[in-house]
């Protein structure tokens, strides 16, 4: 499995007993989507390895205690700390309307309301306090809050997402 054909699910964060448990912070607001995995993929250096769950729980929130396979001690749960945790795209719950994930609006074409074509979708920057489109037109790059007020309408089947920036914004990048 290679990591563009799956998702960030989550991050292991501490060992929960000597048993080999271990606790995956789950990025997600519906953690409970995940609670009855058969495996999941963890990255261990450049791989994704797959690892299959004896059984989990879901506990404060977004935190999934797991016990793999063949993880049965203290020692063997500590190799996998602060691993990434993958699962494949086609997992995915599907999402309607103007709801999205971020990989799935890639490359799509954004048009504004007022303004018409503003570009190319090339990024979602959501290291910010509001995740941000950015959008390529021409050699300029074009930042877009990511507000549920602005998004009018994601057409998945014709690659477009259509906004209502408010006045001035995409013109000032084009000044």
């Amino acid at each position: 499995m290679q990591k563009k054909d799956c998702f960030y699910l989550g991050k292991i964060v501490t060992k929960y007993s000597f048993k080999g448990e271990l606790i995956i912070k789950l990025d997600t607001d519906e953690p409970e989507l995940y609670t009855n995995m058969d495996a999941v993929f963890i990255q261990l250096g450049n791989n994704l390895l797959p690892f299959f769950i004896e059984r989990s729980l879901l506990q404060k929130g977004n935190q999934l205690r797991v016990k793999f396979e063949d993880i049965n001690s203290e020692a063997d749960a500590d190799a996998l700390l602060k691993c990434e945790v993958y699962l494949p795209l086609d997992l995915l719950p599907k999402l309607e309307g103007n709801k999205f994930y971020y990989h799935e609006v890639m490359d799509f074409t954004m048009n504004d309301v007022n303004y018409g074509e503003v570009g190319t979708i090339v990024g979602i920057n959501d290291t910010t306090a509001q995740p941000l489109f950015e959008v390529k037109n021409g050699d300029v790059e074009i930042l877009i809050p990511m507000i549920d007020n602005f998004i009018k309408k994601v057409d998945r089947e014709n690659k477009t997402i259509l906004i209502e920036a408010p006045e001035g914004l995409i013109e000032m990048y084009l000044k």
